[in-house]
């Protein structure tokens, strides 16, 4: 018999979110991880607001709907909103009851500072590795880094000279004007983008395209492939090294004894001699190219040092996923500050997302 499209309207009485989530679904396991971090750095989001006035949407919504986004590939803020409406899911992650309403959009932008100035994004990261390190899924001991290009939020139309020599108001017109380029010479130290101006122009490799960029750093541990800290920088020449130093320098753990593990950009006489300052035992590719490499040979005959090369690969998949699933292919806020607070996010998402599925591995 043939079903009817009428149905009659029925009142939901006693019913709550968390009676339409499946026991087995993943993001049980991820809220559980979330709470637990979110509950540690509850004095530093006091601190962030005023002991008086109007109350305002929980910053804890906030740092889990950011998550959502990476999660769920969800591009704004508004359209997560939106959504917030009428996914039962997303309402349950966020505590909220089903006839709860959602926030506005501009509720993100005129909170991001607080949570900016209290660092609280690399706090949650943190808290997230001490967990994966008490469930044994974090290696303390090999390393591997390494960085990428980060499309900026800017144009090639926004780019300026720096000279400040205006452009010829004939050939701009319109919202969308033409700008013809050929023929000119633009660098870093010539033109700058009046969009982002941090942004600088860079390429991934010989005859690519040209676009403003940032670089992004990731250092991962070689077990599972987690990532344990994460930096935005400007697109420079030297900035995958500075970074790698950089963040083996904010490591809270000591340093003595530990591999790293990078590709041939990291073979340079100075990062190499930086490492071993630190007492760090550099497992990097070894560049040959009309050159001599910076990698001692005793270094790389041992087997330690091969077992490296295989696992550095590893730190290339979050970048993968980084910029298909959380949506980082192309950065969506102005300036590096905004935008290093995005992709910790982006890398706490990553690391709930494996934490969960090598707990079912492992069960």
């Amino acid at each position: 018999m043939r079903g009817k499209t009428e149905r009659q309207a029925a009142m939901l009485l006693g019913v709550t979110p968390e009676e339409f989530i499946p026991d087995s679904h993943p993001i049980r396991r991820i809220r559980r991880i979330v709470d637990a971090a979110l509950a540690t750095v509850s004095e530093a989001l006091s601190a962030a607001y005023a002991d008086e006035g109007r109350r305002s949407v929980p910053p804890e919504h906030l740092i889990k709907a950011t998550l959502l986004m990476a999660f769920y590939s969800i591009r704004s803020e508004r359209q997560f909103c939106e959504r917030l409406r009428y996914d039962l899911l997303f309402k349950w992650f966020l505590d909220l009851n089903i006839t709860d309403p959602s926030f506005h959009h501009s509720t993100f932008s005129k909170n991001r500072r607080r949570i900016i100035d209290q660092e609280i994004a690399r706090q949650v990261l943190g808290e997230v590795v001490v967990e994966a390190r008490r469930r044994h899924l974090i290696s303390d001991e090999h390393f591997s880094v390494d960085g990428t290009l980060l499309q900026a939020w800017a144009s090639m139309k926004s780019l300026r000279p720096r000279d400040g020599q205006p452009p010829d108001p004939g050939k701009r017109r319109g919202r969308n004007p033409s700008v013809d380029f050929h023929g000119q010479r633009r660098s870093n130290e010539t033109h700058v983008s009046q969009t982002d101006p941090e942004a600088r122009l860079a390429r991934k490799g010989y005859k690519q395209e040209t676009r403003l960029c940032y670089g992004g750093h990731l250092l991962v541990e070689n077990r599972n492939g987690l990532i344990v800290d994460a930096l935005l920088t400007q697109a420079t020449g030297t900035a995958e090294r500075e970074a790698a130093l950089a963040m083996l320098d904010r490591r809270p753990q000591p340093l003595e004894g530990i591999t790293l593990g990078a590709d041939k950009g990291y073979d340079a006489r100075a990062f190499i001699d930086e490492l071993q300052a630190r007492r760090v035992i550099p497992h990097v590719a070894q560049n040959t190219a009309h050159r001599r490499s910076a990698v001692d040979e005793e270094v790389a005959q041992q087997p330690g040092y091969a077992v490296s090369q295989r696992r550095r690969k590893i730190a290339e998949e979050p970048f993968g996923w980084e910029k298909t699933v959380g949506g980082g292919r192309q950065l969506r806020y102005v300036g590096a500050e905004k935008n290093q607070e995005w992709m910790t996010w982006n890398v706490v998402a990553y690391d709930l997302v494996r934490m969960a599925k090598l707990e079912v591995a492992v069960a």
